[in-house]
């Protein structure tokens, strides 16, 4: 216990200890961390040069505040002194929303400790956003789509920009903003270079679509040349992958759902992967090729063709109802890893990234608390470790007891209500039989609160009551409704008087070990911070040295006892005086209920003389 406590409130007081500080001029930073594993992103090959979506939002990044004008004081880096290519999509201050793209050198297959920086808080930085040195020299074309573009943006330096576009651009896609198809025409590319297929090298195109009904006949992506056709056609919910003459068997899309797409042509004989690319296997032909489909970064059909060389007319959405964003086109076969990759970091729905806690220039460079908690002695261990046992059991207590009034509470007041509507002479209406399940939990209060049936009002005390009340009459009574005496009318009084003392032992279990707490909790602290003082002397008497620099520590530790004694003690005795007075709130009760029910039968008993006199002749 003595290692392990301090080990673990070492990290939660100093995440960030031995990262130096990149730049006094920004504020604030925080650690993001990476996960290829199969936890994460569940990739093997390790990826090079590979961007990132970064998604910020209220729930993981708490500062949009302190971020400068369109966030360009972001930095982004790797090991603390290695900046990163990165590109802010877009950063909104009221909605606390943010998309940052950062170029990660390497991404480790089956690794969860790969990590980055990202730097705020300076607003007199200069922008360093910059989608040009984000991508590799393989991506010829990404279109993210940004509300307000009449003619779709690359974000690559080639600036392969459309030529011509019928889609309109929304702002709710799903990545920020998204291309919204109504089947009047398509986005237009003109033919370029870096955007040439050649079926050494491969050709990759990738993209999010959202589709809200069925198609009957639309292209979702035409690259055409002389000699080439290589399409992804969407005919009813399926996509299938055209090339040449030869198709794959069409793979279902699902209706109103956001899924990642990739249409992959390879040479047949690339077998391998190196950093994301496919590569060629030495000495073999190029020819034939192979076109893949990926849904959601798995495989969905392939069949082999052979397409050759050249720099197509590329065509996005011919007759196409529904939704494209991030688009993609690479002069390369990206592999399955980078696929799987790009899909699982670009969806909420997977953990490939997680984030530190926002951290402040020179904050956790020197913490009091670590100080403390490093001069604690194995004795001071001991004691804090029984006073967070009795804090886990008053806890407990706490949380059940609570449980219990509550449900006491309904159920008494669902019983009064309807046995107010009683008819005086039939007094055993409500009356009902324990069934086996409920006398299984009849021993546990809060088994009974949390899963018992509560029909006929299981969990309250008054009801305990009126079943005994009516269990002894209807013995007293044999069956009849005739009156009682006065000998059998003492000792139905006797019988309630002592169901209302096991009905309050009952409401008062586990409350000793509240008391327990609040007694027992500042003194085992004391006695904690005790022995912590006459070690912290008895080791300057063995060493000689006495300065305030010595004592300090050894004290403070000390004093922590005291703290986690007064922690256990606190909450226990605000929650005991609250649960105290519940607890003598249901027993008055029942007193009066009793009181009442007896007046009841006395009543009743009453009018039965009048009645029986009235009667005689």
């Amino acid at each position: 216990m003595r290692n392990l406590i301090p080990r673990i409130l070492f990290l939660c007081c100093l995440p960030s200890l031995g990262h130096a500080w990149w730049n006094a001029d920004w504020s604030s930073r925080r650690q993001v961390a990476v996960d290829a594993s199969a936890t994460g992103a569940d990739i093997q090959q390790t990826l090079s040069d590979v961007p990132v979506l970064v998604r910020l939002h209220a729930g993981n990044f708490g500062y949009f505040a302190e971020l400068a004008e369109n966030g360009r004081d972001l930095r982004a880096l790797k090991d603390e002194q290695t900046p990163l290519a990165y590109q802010v999509e877009q950063v909104d201050v009221l909605s606390e929303i943010g998309l940052v793209w950062v170029k990660l050198p390497q991404v480790r297959g089956g690794v969860a400790t790969d990590d980055f920086w990202l730097y705020y808080g300076n607003a007199n930085a200069a922008d360093g956003s910059d989608s040009k040195s984000l991508y590799d020299v393989a991506q010829g074309l990404v279109y993210h789509f940004a509300a307000g573009e009449i003619l779709p943006q690359d974000a690559t330096a080639y600036a392969s920009h459309a030529a011509d576009s019928k889609a309109a651009i929304q702002s709710a896609g799903w990545i920020g903003a998204a291309a919204q198809f109504t089947g009047t025409g398509p986005i237009v590319v003109n033919p370029a270079p870096q955007l040439a297929v050649d079926p050494a090298k491969g050709w990759t195109f990738s993209a999010w679509l959202k589709i809200d009904q069925a198609n009957p006949a639309a292209t979702l992506l035409s690259a055409q040349a002389p000699g080439m056709d290589l399409r992804l056609s969407v005919q009813g919910n399926a996509l299938t992958a055209v090339a040449g003459g030869a198709s794959t068997a069409p793979a279902p899309l699902t209706l109103g759902r956001w899924q990642h797409v990739a249409l992959v042509l390879r040479p047949e004989n690339l077998t391998a992967q190196t950093g994301g690319q496919a590569v060629r296997n030495p000495g073999s032909e190029v020819t034939p090729q192979i076109v893949e489909l990926y849904i959601d970064g798995v495989s969905a059909g392939s069949v082999k063709t052979q397409l050759p060389a050249g720099q197509p007319v590329i065509r996005l959405g011919d007759n196409y109802q529904g939704w494209l964003d991030e688009v993609q086109i690479a002069a390369t076969a990206r592999g399955a890893d980078w696929l799987k990759f790009a899909y699982r970091s670009q969806s909420p729905d997977f953990a490939v990234l997680g984030y530190g806690q926002d951290e402040s220039n020179g904050g956790g460079s020197d913490s009091h608390f670590l100080v403390i908690v490093q001069n604690v002695t194995v004795d001071g261990w001991v004691v804090i470790g029984l006073t967070l046992v009795m804090l886990i059991i008053a806890v407990m207590v706490m949380v059940g007891k609570a449980l219990v009034l509550n449900r006491i509470g309904k159920d008494n007041r669902a019983f009064l209500e309807k046995y107010r509507q009683l008819d005086p002479n039939k007094l055993g209406g409500l009356d009902q039989q324990e069934s086996s399940a409920e006398h299984e939990l009849a021993d546990s209060d809060l088994l009974t609160a949390l899963v018992g049936k509560h029909d006929h009002f299981q969990s309250s005390p008054l009801y305990h009551l009126y079943h005994g009340a009516i269990r002894e009459l209807n013995t007293l009574q044999g069956g009849t409704n005739q009156a009682v005496s006065r000998e059998a009318w003492d000792y139905l009084r006797v019988k309630l008087d002592s169901q209302i003392v096991h009905e309050s032992q009952r409401l008062n279990r586990h409350m000793v070990l509240l008391t327990i707490a609040i007694a027992g909790g500042p003194f085992l602290g004391l006695l904690g911070t005790v022995v912590g003082v006459m070690i912290t002397f008895a080791a300057i008497a063995a060493t000689g040295d006495v300065n305030i620099n010595s004592i300090a520590p050894g004290i403070a530790a000390a004093l922590l006892a005291t703290v986690a004694g007064l922690a256990v003690a606190i909450p226990s005795l605000f929650a005991y005086n609250y649960l105290l007075t519940q607890i003598k709130d249901i027993t008055a009760g029942m007193r009066v209920f009793s009181d009442e029910f007896l007046a009841l039968l006395a009543m009743r008993a009453a009018r039965q003389t009048a009645a029986r006199q009235e009667a005689r002749p």
